[in-house]
């Protein structure tokens, strides 16, 4: 007797493939190693090995299938940036990051549609949507290599934010674009509201759904620890259906949810931010893996000068010109500059908006994506296995923050008490001063001063030193902003709610 299901050997050859991806890309980024290979090329080469023009034991021709399972793991894998994105990456690089994110995709479709127009054999329009489909840089490729290359925090807030909110625009140019090869091309006004609705709309639903989101988080007890992280995915799945059947940006939408929960939701963040972690890898792998089952090897040669000829363009020309446009006044120094536009990789999210065309029947669409598949190759090959030693070559190379650990360490899911980072700059009133002289603050206790990679347990002789970071342990109060009265404290301001007066008695 014996039980057989006909699931039962996908489950193997999906378990094999999962398991080969994970410690090929571990071993292949190993920290000491001179030069990392992103793991999103690797599962996309063994996706084109064993499928039907390699092994032959994986056989996907549905380019609809492909094109939805690509969205939902671009969803996770936004999500999980919104939840990681920083409100302090908002503060260091909200406007040349949203200004690469709008202005520098349409920069970059602009100048990469004409070059590939001018260089060959192919119509304006055409030239165009192959710019729109590529313009976007990938999270999931940004996402993965930012963990792997320490570079200044403000550069990697850049990159994030750009690769976090980017994607709708440039869906917005190949949907637009795409309207080019019917009978009812769009004109000025229907790009203007396309573009209104979807990137006003997404950022208000975002807004609404991940406020309700964190309400509910803050304030529902759903007794077991693991249910907040499926509550929260929960969200970024109404924010996302709530927005796309509205007209909206689902993109959007998901991003904002994600960086509202991962701001303002203290309590099981642990829990919330270690389970999207882990299912957002999973999707990058499980994406990448499917884009590279429907890329035909044998094609590829074919298309090899006009998809360099693309990809030269696009990465020693477009992208600088519209990073270097984007960021004339945001204080960014060339290196900065030089390393934001190096690290602009693409990935996914060209392969799968070059399943649109595809899909929609367009003259040619079969090599048009040929040519961005192999433009992504050469873009995570190239750019990707570069960018940290240009990091180091360019000096910017920074290590860990000694008080990531730290802060890694404390159980804060279970009580009533938020963890409080706080940096201490020159121009706060804390500075050159010590405990005793300026108290603790109203809400909390300094527990721990990390100096020049040194953990200090501070006692009342500490004296704060500009460049420290303190952290702090304050009671969690629903009333009260503790962030908030925090950073009156290191201001030297009245606390929220209090009547005046100098807190540090100066």
């Amino acid at each position: 007797m014996q039980l057989e299901l006909g699931v039962d050997p996908l489950i193997l050859l999906a378990s094999a493939l999962l398991l080969g991806a994970v410690l090929t890309a571990a071993f292949a980024a190993k920290p000491g190693s001179r030069f990392r290979v992103p793991g999103a090329l690797l599962f996309l080469v063994i996706g084109m090995v064993v499928g039907d023009d390699g092994l032959g034991l994986v056989s996907l021709a549905d380019t609809d299938l492909v094109r939805d399972l690509g969205i939902v793991a671009l969803l996770v894998i936004l999500f999980e940036g919104g939840l990681t994105t920083k409100t302090t990456d908002l503060r260091l690089a909200a406007l040349p990051g949203l200004a690469l994110a709008t202005v520098g995709v349409v920069l970059t479709a602009g100048l990469t549609g004409v070059g590939t127009w001018l260089l060959l054999d192919v119509d304006l329009a055409t030239g165009l949507l192959v710019g729109a489909v590529i313009a976007s840089t990938d999270a999931a490729a940004v996402f993965s290599m930012m963990r792997t290359t320490p570079m200044p925090r403000r550069v990697s807030a850049v990159v994030r934010i750009e690769s976090g909110a980017n994607d709708p625009i440039a869906v917005m140019l190949t949907v637009g674009l795409l309207t080019t090869f019917t009978d009812q091309p769009a004109g000025v006004l229907d790009w203007a509201q396309f573009a209104a609705v979807q990137l006003g709309g997404g950022l208000l639903l975002g807004a609404l759904v991940g406020g309700a989101g964190v309400w509910l988080l803050r304030r529902v007890d759903l007794g077991a620890v693991g249910l907040y992280p499926v509550l929260a995915a929960a969200i970024a799945g109404v924010a996302y259906g709530s927005a796309a059947l509205l007209g909206a940006s689902g993109f959007v939408a998901v991003y904002l949810a994600g960086f509202l929960i991962g701001a303002y939701v203290p309590r099981h963040r642990r829990a919330i931010l270690g389970f999207h972690e882990a299912i957002a890898n999973a999707s990058e792998i499980g994406l990448f893996l499917l884009l590279g089952l429907l890329v035909f090897p044998s094609r590829l040669p074919a298309v090899f000068l006009p998809a360099m000829a693309v990809a030269g363009i696009l990465i020693l020309l477009a992208r600088p010109a519209a990073v270097w446009t984007c960021t004339l006044f945001s204080g960014l120094k060339w290196r900065e500059r030089t390393v934001i536009s190096w690290a602009g990789l693409r990935g996914a999210v060209p392969i799968v908006l070059a399943t649109f065309p595809l899909t929609a029947g367009v003259p040619g669409s079969a090599t048009l994506f040929d040519v961005v598949f192999f433009v992504v190759l050469v873009s995570v090959l190239l750019q990707g296995t570069t960018l940290l030693p240009l990091v180091r070559r360019l000096g910017l190379e920074e290590t860990r923050p000694a008080w990531a650990p730290v802060a890694e360490a404390l159980p804060l899911d279970d009580v009533d008490v938020d963890l409080i980072e706080l940096n201490v700059t020159a121009d706060l009133a804390i500075v050159d001063r010590t405990l005793r002289d300026i108290g603790p603050p109203g809400v909390g206790r300094v527990v721990a001063v990390v100096r020049d990679e040194r953990v200090l347990v501070p006692t009342g002789a500490t004296r704060l030193l500009a460049g420290d970071v303190l952290l702090l342990t304050c009671v969690r109060e629903r009333d009260r902003d503790v962030a908030a009265s925090v950073t009156a404290w290191a201001r030297g301001e009245p606390q929220p709610g209090s009547r005046g007066g100098d807190p540090h008695g100066r």
